[in-house]
């Protein structure tokens, strides 16, 4: 299984380019508020929400705390369910404040399974946002799960196809290297999106189709 795995990440290695991330300036705050805008949207809307908040209040704790949440509304229309997101956002920016003194730095300094408590007792923070910041601000052992992280691990059968979001990170990790977490994260999200879709997967065009065993399932030809 694991020579299956890590082949599989070759492939995908050769295939697709991954960013440059330097965890010294990514701001912990500003990245977990980008992930909460994230829930349920592309990334086109989330860069374009973002934005919009990032030009009407400089994204602290402080300042997103004391906002008026019709005003991060308005910024968040774009993203879709923007009520819930603007709530959770003034909510986790206030419970900086008041439990962290304003400062994510110290949770993510904690050991691993200490600082990820803390993330999610934040409001509006679930195991896919808190290990988001973990992974990619404070180098965590970790890897997030989102819908096509999720999909494609069941499809190439890396988890169970009824494993729960702990069981299929449990199954990644167990088949990975810390040091590559973060690119299974980015390169199975990039192959749920250009290749193993939701619907209608490009099973005759992808790149992993010989180790796949769910192709024949969707494989028309």
């Amino acid at each position: 299984m694991k020579d299956r795995a890590h082949e599989i990440l070759d492939i995908l290695q050769s295939r697709f380019a991954l960013p440059r991330w330097n965890r010294s300036t990514n701001d912990p705050f500003r990245t977990l508020i980008a992930t909460i805008i994230s829930q349920n949207t592309t990334d086109k809307n989330t860069a374009r929400a973002f934005k919009d908040l990032s030009r009407t209040f400089r994204i602290t704790p402080e300042i997103l705390a004391g906002a008026q949440t019709s005003q991060i509304e308005r910024c968040l229309k774009v993203a879709g369910l923007y009520r819930n997101k603007a709530t959770a956002i003034k909510q986790t920016s206030r419970a900086i404040m008041d439990r962290f003194h304003g400062d994510l730095k110290n949770i993510l300094s904690l050991p691993f399974e200490e600082s990820r408590e803390l993330l999610l007792q934040l409001p509006g923070v679930g195991p896919k946002t808190a290990d988001v910041v973990l992974l990619f601000c404070a180098g965590k052992p970790t890897i997030p799960v989102d819908t096509h992280v999720g999909r494609v691990s069941k499809r190439l059968g890396l988890a169970s196809t009824d494993g729960t979001y702990e069981m299929i990170r449990a199954s990644l990790q167990k088949l990975y290297d810390p040091a590559d977490y973060a690119a299974v994260h980015v390169l199975l999200i990039h192959h749920g999106r250009e290749y193993c879709k939701a619907r209608n997967p490009l099973c005759c065009q992808c790149p992993i189709d010989k180790l796949c065993p769910s192709k024949s399932m969707w494989n028309k030809e």
